[in-house]
């Protein structure tokens, strides 16, 4: 689509009728809807695995393997967590009753919000549109999903293989760019689930407002790692340059910087460079474990930001444009105010600062935005101790980084400027789910008789009691110790 005007508003209108309209049928309470709906999405994705791959590939500049590790294999993941787990994480959770409502039952139910609009980004052009949009369907939502238009191979081929093995009453797809998104904004959703930078996310929560539409932010930020001088130099530089690196650092909860103390410096610099040179070989240019940067527009915001950083490369740092090629690299003690260290990097550049302690770690840390992830190498565990206590972010990483986003139950989320809500596995059920308070009583006998007026003295006194007790004791628990 080459823009957006009155009739694709008209249409897009009309496409969330008729997807609200299936939730509204009731079809979509029953759990083998949901359970169809997701073995569908497994088909797909085992059915087209080697196009999906070559697309992906084609878009991003991303390895075979990687693309099957990162982005395929995840998504199957997460739909046989689902389908393994549908019926316990969606039953009602029962609710104590206060004694003055006995006989009764009090109970939330999950039930579907309706329709989702999935706005995914780029960078895992298949995980981050369907992983949510999976999560959706378990939940018993439909969904119109609108991948990015930087990815233009992996988007047509999903607009056609979605709607065709979901079926168009489930899912809808819109491709395009900025001017489709504005228009689809415009509807009214039931939820908006955004991946992507923090500008636009701001830009989704204001027209999202419009409608009093919830939403989740699944954003970025600048993650940081931290090494001390207790740890295996070589092993955390090889986690550090693994999480780095993978997809050429264009994942969101990458290390987006390092900080390291000052007597591990050199030697975790060292590491760094030979962990490059294992994964990569001498000349990285020629590894094909290596993926590229994702246009040329991006390529040289990158290496605008390199030149203007003003610190030291000591490894890495050769370029080439045509190839959207940049070498992995690490950068040494860059200006703190450099555009490098005050904007997410999103390539494969490590910027290294050298820190006296952890102490002045953790205020480096805490005195930014809060990341989506953090990862600490220590084997102290009064450092672990103090990063736990000090800081804030999504997701906190001892000793590895990136793995937590494969790990079944794990909420994956932001905190602050890094985003807001969370998903995965039984968090994207309750996410996407509105949570349905019902409270249920027979009308014999009226035991709410007690809190009818007129009150006489006698009918507070019970009432209160039984209602809302005001003089119970504080638990033992917090009175212990403090006479």
């Amino acid at each position: 689509m080459s823009g957006a005007g009155p009739r694709d508003e008209q249409r897009y209108a009309g496409l969330v009728a008729a997807l609200r309209s299936t939730v509204s049928s009731g079809a979509t309470l029953d759990l083998d809807w949901r359970r169809q709906r997701l073995g569908a999405l497994r088909r797909l994705l085992t059915d087209h695995e080697t196009p999906l791959t070559e697309a992906v590939s084609r878009d991003v500049g991303k390895p075979a393997a990687e693309v099957r590790l990162t982005e395929l294999s995840l998504v199957v993941r997460e739909i046989d967590d689902l389908l393994a787990n549908l019926e316990r994480w969606t039953a009602p959770r029962r609710v104590r009753l206060p004694a003055v409502y006995l006989p009764g039952r009090a109970e939330v139910q999950l039930r579907p919000k309706g329709v989702v609009l999935v706005i995914s980004t780029w960078n895992y052009p298949v995980l981050l549109l369907l992983a949510p949009l999976a999560g959706a369907l378990a939940a018993g939502d439909t969904v119109v999903a609108k991948p990015s238009e930087l990815t233009p191979t992996v988007s047509g081929l999903l607009a056609d293989l979605l709607p065709r093995y979901l079926g168009a009453d489930t899912v809808g797809v819109v491709t395009g760019g900025v001017p489709e998104t504005t228009e689809l904004l415009r509807c009214r959703f039931d939820h908006v689930f955004f991946t992507g930078s923090g500008p636009v996310g701001r830009v989704v929560m204001r027209a999202a407002a419009e409608h009093l539409t919830p939403v989740t932010l699944e954003l970025g930020g600048k993650s940081p790692a931290f090494v001390d001088g207790t740890v295996d130099a070589a092993v955390a530089a090889r986690r550090v340059v693994w999480a780095k690196f993978t997809n050429a650092g264009q994942s969101c909860i990458a290390p987006d910087y390092l900080l390291v103390t000052r007597e591990a410096r050199e030697e975790v610099l060292a590491a760094l460079g030979a962990a490059i040179t294992e994964f990569f070989g001498a000349d990285p240019r020629r590894s094909p474990d290596l993926g590229r940067v994702v246009n040329a527009d991006h390529h040289r915001r990158l290496v605008d930001l390199l030149s203007s950083s003003g610190g030291r490369v000591v490894v890495g740092g050769g370029h080439e444009e045509d190839e959207r090629y940049l070498a992995p690299t690490v950068v040494v003690d860059p200006d703190v105010d450099s555009p490098l260290m005050t904007e997410e990097i999103f390539g494969p550049v490590l910027p290294v600062l050298t820190v006296a302690d952890a102490a002045q770690a953790v205020a480096f840390v805490a005195g930014r935005d809060q990341p989506l992830a953090l990862y600490v190498f220590t084997e102290d565990d009064a450092t672990r101790a103090a990063f736990e206590r000090g800081t804030s972010s999504g997701a906190l990483g001892h000793g590895v980084a990136l793995m937590q986003i494969s790990v079944p139950g794990l909420p994956f989320g932001g905190v602050g400027a890094s985003g807001m809500g969370r998903y995965h596995g039984r968090d994207s059920v309750e996410e996407l789910s509105h949570h349905r308070s019902v409270v249920s009583k027979p009308l014999r006998p009226d035991t709410l008789a007690l809190v009818y007026p007129p009150f006489p003295a006698w009918k507070r006194a019970a009432g209160m009691r039984l209602l809302a007790p005001l003089r119970r004791p504080l638990a033992r628990a917090w009175t212990r110790g403090r006479r």
